[in-house]
């Protein structure tokens, strides 16, 4: 389980932040302060941080902050948003910056981005400067998992992947947050020509406005204070394979307007540097938004909608598709089982169906920290009245 270290002087945030992130399946230990939380590092092998930006500011000339900040991801949490305070947490060695008070949909995502960087760094758990690494996230295997179900609903999503994969159509994926939108991604980059080369993701709601376009396009050596030397953006990094743009409906109408152009000319521009770089990508992008609507307010050019809406796949919430979910369950307890090391828990057919008539307003994702939680809580099998306990979170 995915372990996080929350450090902030209010204990209302600490507690506030703890029971929802829990609540995601996450391991959450709190602190007050900093260099608490630094001697807290030195025994739990956290896999990130979530720290007050006053606190690793002040700490970040300190032996210890740089020794920390260096192996363990830390997403930094203020009420300040202006760009000088942004810019000095990331020299800082901050992953993320979010502003309070905290947009939990945001937050998850930039979790699920630095802990994706990290995967990709090759930590070992070795200690630097005295300070244990972050533990190496679990790896993802070389198959993608698969889609499970067979409900009218997502045998459609399925064909059209098969039919659309092979082409060079960009396509945007539309559903809720937790209904599988990046899975799907997934899948029409294994099944297109481009499946040996890099699947790149990038989640425009977990970058702040400030930097989306180096992100995207990079930058040259001293475009910007803390530009320390050349960088190559997603697109670039994406060349020969598929970039994913998840969330795209919260992307700034500066960086929508040079995404136009990118996806126009096939060609980018990095920040700082006046010569174009051709690029040789495929664009799949995602939203939980409705983009016509976020058109009709002003918030999405519609010319970049036309540009990325050539094939639109509509990711089923997991209320419309109920009759999958014996076949998720199925799924979860086998996957979550091997993960733990334990011997297969049963499910009482009675369990499987109390789940079946539950809300899911967290769709797929929801549904998995559920059977996560039972399969700890339960005894050698799951039962309903387990799920009647449990399933809630309310124990």
């Amino acid at each position: 389980m995915t372990k996080l270290l929350v450090i902030d002087p209010q204990r209302s945030i600490r507690n506030t932040l703890k029971e929802r992130l829990e609540y995601e399946g996450y391991r959450v230990e709190t602190s007050e302060d900093y260099a608490q939380g630094m001697e807290l590092c030195r025994t739990v092998p956290f896999d990130l941080v979530l720290c007050d930006a006053a606190l690793f500011l002040e700490a970040a000339g300190s032996a210890a902050a740089c020794g920390s900040r260096r192996q363990i991801p830390v997403v930094v949490l203020s009420h300040d948003s202006d760009v000088d305070t942004v810019v000095r947490c990331m020299r800082a060695g901050a992953v993320d910056f979010i502003t309070e008070p905290v947009d939990m949909n945001r937050l998850l995502a930039a979790l699920r981005s630095a802990l994706e960087r990290l995967e990709g760094t090759g930590a070992d758990g070795e200690e630097a400067n005295g300070v244990p690494q972050a533990k190496p996230a679990r790896r993802r295997g070389s198959k993608v998992e698969e889609i499970i179900g067979n409900s009218r609903q997502i045998v459609h999503v399925k064909r059209l992947i098969e039919k659309v994969a092979p082409s060079e159509a960009r396509v945007l994926i539309t559903g809720a947050n937790g209904t599988g939108k990046e899975l799907v991604a997934r899948w029409l980059h294994e099944k297109s020509n481009r499946a040996a080369g890099p699947f790149i993701e990038v989640n425009c709601a977990a970058i702040p406005s400030e930097l989306i376009e180096s992100e995207l396009f990079g930058h040259e050596k001293g475009a910007f204070t803390s530009a320390i030397k050349q960088r190559k953006g997603k697109f670039e990094q994406a060349s020969g394979g598929t970039l994913f743009m998840d969330e795209i409906g919260d992307m700034s109408l500066s960086a929508q307007a040079k995404v136009l152009r990118a996806l126009q000319e096939n060609r980018i521009s990095r920040v700082g540097s006046d010569k174009d770089v051709e690029v040789n990508v495929r664009v799949v992008a995602a939203t939980n938004k409705n983009l016509q609507e976020e058109i009709r307010r002003g918030n999405f050019r519609e010319d970049l909608y036309h540009r990325l809406s050539v094939i639109v796949i509509s990711v089923p919430p997991l209320v419309d598709r109920l009759e999958d979910i014996p076949l998720l369950v199925e799924y979860f307890v086998d996957k979550i089982c091997d993960e733990y090391g334990i011997s297969r828990k049963e499910v009482d057919p009675s369990a499987v169906e109390e789940l079946k008539k539950m809300a899911w307003t967290g769709n797929i994702r929801e549904l998995r920290n559920v059977i996560e939680r039972l399969i700890i809580l339960s005894g050698n099998s799951i039962t309903l009245g387990d799920v009647k306990t449990y399933a809630l979170g309310v124990i």
